[in-house]
């Protein structure tokens, strides 16, 4: 009885006992959460704002599919971060992020996810027009959207005046700031001539989707 003792509790036999237990004596991988419905994405938005667009993804880099929607009414356009989320007792979408968007673009905005990067890219403006591009993180401590770049472009779509370049790292402060104006020399081909470029530093706290800075606002600071 000692010696058979001595076999039955032996580490090999305990791990080939493991690897011939049933399959539901097993973990099993959870289930994924199932991507927002149309419906449930349009009951996040504020009263008075229409589903505009959606764009399914993984912003937070956990292998579940997040979702970003844009709502619109005639005077107002808001982009919402949803992040696909499991607890203990439920599973399902909550909002981790709100960017007030300009209410008249020339276009949709442009959303993907890359590399745990929510990038937006948006159009607004007329003759004059301003590109934006902002660049979020998830943040789980405060489980909110940290902006962490923010590139901007004022210049005129007729080639009319000249155009204002800023290219913001808000995690290293560093920008990169440049200015051209039309080619009225006759010289090359180009339609606008740059100064070279100025870079410098601006350090901030820490900003989010919600106190995202106006990108018209911020290139007149320049």
């Amino acid at each position: 009885m000692k010696s058979a003792y001595k076999v039955w509790t032996h580490p090999l036999c305990a791990a080939l006992c493991l690897l011939s237990a049933p399959a539901w004596a097993q973990s099993e991988p959870k289930p994924a959460i199932p991507p927002l419905t149309t419906e449930a994405a349009a009951a996040m938005l504020d009263g008075g704002l229409t589903l505009e667009q959606r764009k399914d993804g993984d912003f937070d880099g956990d292998g579940e599919t997040d979702t970003v929607i844009v709502g619109r009414s005639d005077d107002r356009r808001v982009l919402m971060a949803l992040l696909a989320y499991r607890s203990e007792v439920d599973l399902g979408h909550q909002p981790v992020g709100t960017l007030e968007l300009d209410a008249y673009p020339l276009g949709g905005a442009s959303i993907s996810m890359r590399k745990g990067v929510l990038v937006i890219e948006d159009l607004t403006g007329g003759t004059t027009a301003t590109q934006t591009t902002y660049r979020y993180r998830y943040e789980p401590k405060t489980q909110r959207m940290r902006l962490i770049g923010l590139d901007a472009q004022n210049y005129s779509r007729t080639n009319s005046h000249g155009t204002l370049k800023l290219s913001w790292n808000l995690l290293t402060g560093d920008r990169v700031i440049e200015r051209g104006e039309p080619n009225v020399s006759g010289k090359g081909d180009e339609a606008i001539v740059y100064a070279p470029a100025k870079r410098d530093k601006r350090a901030s706290k820490p900003l989010y989707m919600e106190t995202t800075p106006n990108p018209d606002e911020l290139l007149n600071t320049l």
